[in-house]
């Protein structure tokens, strides 16, 4: 009788810690992605800056110490990666932040 409370618990820890696994996979790829002159173009910290705390994001994620997603630090990384997702991102897209700095391809828009 015990253990089925505790089977849904583990799944939706899993199916939580999975989620933000993405979020933060997908925020670094991104940030990996984008070229360096338009964070500031876009009036964003650096690409520099936005490396490291959504890498060590990311990386805190993977380590076996913090794979609880309510530990302290895999908050901060989340909410690190959820600013960069919902804040930056669009705003660096916007400044023509795509890869080889065109947004247009050789007959218009993409």
């Amino acid at each position: 009788m015990l253990s089925q409370p505790m089977t849904i618990v583990f799944y939706i820890q899993a199916a939580l810690w999975i989620a933000l696994l993405v979020l933060k996979a997908f925020a670094f790829g991104d940030v990996v992605m984008r070229p360096q002159e338009a964070f500031p173009a876009a009036d964003k910290q650096t690409k520099t800056l936005w490396l490291i705390l959504v890498g060590l994001a990311l990386l805190i994620h993977l380590i076996p110490m913090f794979w609880s997603p309510l530990s302290l630090l895999n908050i901060a990384g989340t909410v690190a990666a959820a600013v960069y997702v919902v804040g930056v991102r669009p705003a660096v897209r916007e400044a023509g932040g795509r890869r080889g700095g065109q947004s247009d391809g050789p007959y218009g828009p993409w």
